[in-house]
């Protein structure tokens, strides 16, 4: 289905008096404070997030999971909800496509479905942490960093695919996550390990095109639990490097171990001029999965704060790939997605009130308690009349969730595609 502009008009009329209330009294006080209004309005309708392909149906976990009605059953309904989600938030313009759960059957009008709905394709995902049923080998013990030769070309040649399967849809980027790792000591040798993958990688980097780039995952632990091959941001930046300039570190908010000063890792990575690309979850333990901002919103707002302070001062680091990484298990995948999408505008808007200026200078001098000041200042800032403000400017919802409601979407999905449909991948 899609999102009529004439009902989310009628919708909008409902709400537009108290947003026009709510926006001019933000806005005011915030003029009075130096910030320009305009150009944060632009920033936020400009910053698109990409959703992933795998992300509208119902996740689960190792035990089970509790499929959602009307989940998408092919690529074609899965564009068409995101396509829902950026009607209505005009900041989810983009797919990230898992392979091989995601290859489109006519690429043409696949492509020409995503344009209808105003969506590009980004990253291209590879798979080698499952096997696929026509394989001849197993990943069981490792892909690209398997002892076994003949099964790290077999990934490498995944690997390879995707990237071809990308360049037909227009993606310029491929993200490689490894579930390769052991179990137990004495399992596999390390420096064994690493360097297939660093040779597999390099095979990899050298198939893509020369506008291309390469992301690279890490996580310390799961599937595996004594090891992971790539288990932190050191080892995915070594790896990077030994790959080539194009080759980035990919941040993931779940993958870290409790209490990880992630805000710090993306500080380094950008000074290095090697943060390619970010994924937004949270967490309470370790790679929940969940809505983004739902339990840690501080920690993704510090995250932002360098996240905005890398892009103005570190010019020699690429423009970034933003990711919704997350697993809907007992939520509307739907309506998670738009908590998802509000959370990160959110923290974005509010790291870019931060008086950096002020800052420097507080920092300068040693005054502490006037740092922390100037940055719960800008946390505290009420900004949602500013992201519905600059929704509503691009044909949005004042409120996206609010609207999915009231239009009964999940009910309108599940009369086109069933109560039992189950998402391709899950």
């Amino acid at each position: 289905m899609e999102i009529r502009k004439d009902i989310l008009q009628e919708q909008n009329k409902k709400q537009i008096q108290d947003l026009e209330d709510d926006f001019s009294r933000v806005a005011e006080k915030l003029t009075k404070k130096g910030v320009n209004i305009q150009g944060l309005l632009q920033r936020l309708q400009d910053f698109q997030v990409a959703i992933p392909s795998w992300a509208l149906g119902a996740g689960g976990t190792r035990f089970g999971r509790f499929g959602f009605y009307g989940e998408p059953t092919s690529l074609e309904e899965k564009i068409d909800d995101i396509g829902i989600l950026h009607t209505l938030t005009k900041t989810a313009g983009a797919v990230s496509l898992h392979i091989p759960w995601d290859i489109p059957n006519d690429y043409a009008a696949i492509k020409e479905k995503a344009k209808d709905h105003g969506i590009i394709f980004d990253a291209v995902n590879s798979n080698t942490f499952q096997d696929q049923s026509n394989a001849q080998l197993s990943y069981r013990h490792g892909s690209l960093s398997s002892m076994d030769k003949e099964v790290r070309q077999m990934a490498v040649q995944h690997n390879n695919d995707v990237v071809d399967i990308g360049e037909k849809l227009g993606s310029k980027s491929l993200t490689v996550w490894l579930a390769d790792g052991t179990n137990f000591p004495g399992q596999r040798d390390f420096q064994s390990s690493l360097l297939n993958t660093e040779d597999s990688l390099k095979k990899i980097y050298g198939h893509m095109p020369d506008d291309w780039k390469l992301f690279i995952e890490y996580k310390p632990y799961e599937p595996n639990f004594y090891s992971t091959v790539i288990q932190d941001w050191g080892t995915s930046f070594m790896l990077a490097n030994a790959c080539g300039d194009r080759a980035y570190t990919l941040v993931d908010l779940g993958h870290h171990l409790p209490n990880t000063n992630i805000e710090q890792i993306v500080a380094t990575l950008m000074l290095k001029g090697k943060l390619g690309g970010f994924h937004f979850n949270d967490s309470k333990y370790g790679d929940d999965d969940l809505t983004v901002g739902s339990i840690k919103p501080y920690s993704l707002f510090l995250i932002f704060n360098e996240l905005v302070n890398g892009m103005e001062r570190n010019k020699q680091n690429p423009e970034l790939a933003w990711m919704i990484d997350a697993s809907h298990n007992i939520k509307d995948p739907l309506e998670d997605l738009l908590q998802s999408l509000e959370a990160i505008q959110e923290s974005y808007a509010k790291a870019m009130l931060i008086d950096q200026e002020s800052l420097s200078e507080a920092q300068s001098k040693g005054d502490v308690v006037q740092c922390q000041e100037i940055l719960q200042d800008a946390f505290r800032t009420d900004v949602r009349p500013l992201l519905a403000k600059a929704r509503v400017d691009l044909g949005g919802a004042v409120n996206p969730l609010k609207t999915y409601r009231a239009m009964e979407v999940r009910n309108k999905l599940i009369a086109e595609r069933g109560k039992h449909t189950v998402a391709t991948g899950l």
